[in-house]
């Protein structure tokens, strides 16, 4: 069972991330450091800069030969089903919307796992358990929050372009209101960005879907968020098949900016939060949801996949807990950068490992009864 001096060092790993997130609240809401454009400025700073540096960092040491698939494998049903729910929910319910299940997808399986993963999983179950939490945060990285960025960006790049479509068709005295439709979409309105697209998709004004994919695809080219796991991944795979060193200029460049990628995250986190009118910007429904969704939807999704696959033992324990790790900061700030639901991820990482600890104690308790 896990005692004090373990409890100890989990939160001593996350206290840091707390720190630089009051550092970036206060700049904002008590030292008016930072104005609203260079709080912006900041973001795309983590987003293009720090982020991608960190990704690429740590996927680039990873052992591609010694890959546990069937662990990869129950990751990937896990979200393949959870992918499958909210595509009949967004189309076959009156309710359901793409772009929220987008931001549940989010919700429900991407993990912080390196920050609060790897060292929970050291306490619990050893360095087998680092290596399968690592391996997952490589496949999410290289996979998962790829896909998550191309669907962010088809659907801005999309509202883009109907917003132009519908500037052109305008009068000239409604082009501002054509522009406003679309901004009033990147802030999250969505009821009426959905209202203006159903009325210019109704009058063939829809782009077409190859002008579309090719503008998503050199936003994404321009992107290094899109390719830095990539390239991580495949320096892996050369540097452990023929055992070479990346120089030391090289690794010394990318290490002095990935290691401010956590950090400067949370400070932007922070200042996201300082922004906005209320602590919990999303209200109290959405932060219970959100919940719901992080620490009962994803385990149990993972549960299913891990079945599947035949996982037993300590490592259908390690799969079903790392599924509860706390949000990925890297899905806050994409939908920060793509102006979706980003009030709603920032409460998730912050609330999650706030609640994370007792909540994944309690699953370490109740899987030493599972075989």
């Amino acid at each position: 069972m896990i005692g004090w001096e373990d409890a100890y060092k989990v939160v001593a790993a996350m206290a840091p991330l707390y720190f630089a997130l009051a550092l970036g609240y206060g700049s904002v809401r008590w030292w008016k450091i930072f104005s609203t454009e260079q709080c912006d400025a900041i973001n795309k700073l983590v987003c293009y800069f720090t982020l991608p540096l960190f990704t690429f960092d740590f996927t680039s040491h990873i052992d591609p030969f010694h890959l546990n698939f069937p662990f990869i494998a129950a990751d990937a049903i896990s979200k393949l089903l959870i992918v499958v729910v909210l595509a009949f929910w967004a189309r076959c319910t009156p309710k359901g919307s793409y772009c929220w299940s987008i931001t549940s997808f989010s919700l429900s399986t991407l993990t912080n796992s390196l920050v609060v993963g790897v060292p929970l999983a050291k306490i619990m179950y050893g360095q087998m358990a680092v290596d399968l939490v690592v391996q997952g945060s490589v496949v999410q990285a290289i996979v998962w929050l790829t896909i998550l960025l191309f669907v962010l960006e088809l659907r801005r790049t999309r509202l883009d372009l109907v917003a132009g479509e519908a500037s052109s068709s305008f009068g000239p005295g409604d082009h501002g209101k054509a522009l406003q439709m679309v901004e009033e979409g990147r802030k999250n309105l969505e009821g009426e960005a959905m209202e203006v697209e159903g009325r210019e998709t109704s009058n063939s004004h829809r782009a077409s879907f190859k002008p579309l994919m090719k503008k998503v695809w050199l936003k994404l080219a321009a992107n290094p968020n899109s390719y830095a796991c990539i390239i991580g991944f495949a320096w892996a795979f050369v540097a452990k098949r023929w055992h070479i060193e990346m120089p030391s200029i090289m690794e010394g460049s990318i290490l002095i900016m990935s290691k401010a990628g956590i950090g400067t995250a949370m400070f932007n986190m922070g200042i996201f939060m300082a922004l906005q009118e209320k602590l919990i910007a999303c209200g109290a429904s959405l932060t219970i949801i959100g919940m719901v969704l992080k620490f009962i939807a994803g385990p149990a999704a993972m549960a299913i996949g891990s079945m599947a696959m035949g996982l037993h033992g300590d490592v259908l324990r390690v799969a079903i807990i790392q599924a509860a790790v706390p949000q990925s900061i890297t899905s806050f700030i994409y939908a920060k950068e793509y102006g979706l639901h980003a009030e709603v991820l920032s409460t998730a990482v912050i609330f999650g490992a706030i609640v994370s600890l007792p909540v994944l104690v309690a699953y370490y308790a109740a899987l030493e009864f599972v075989h």
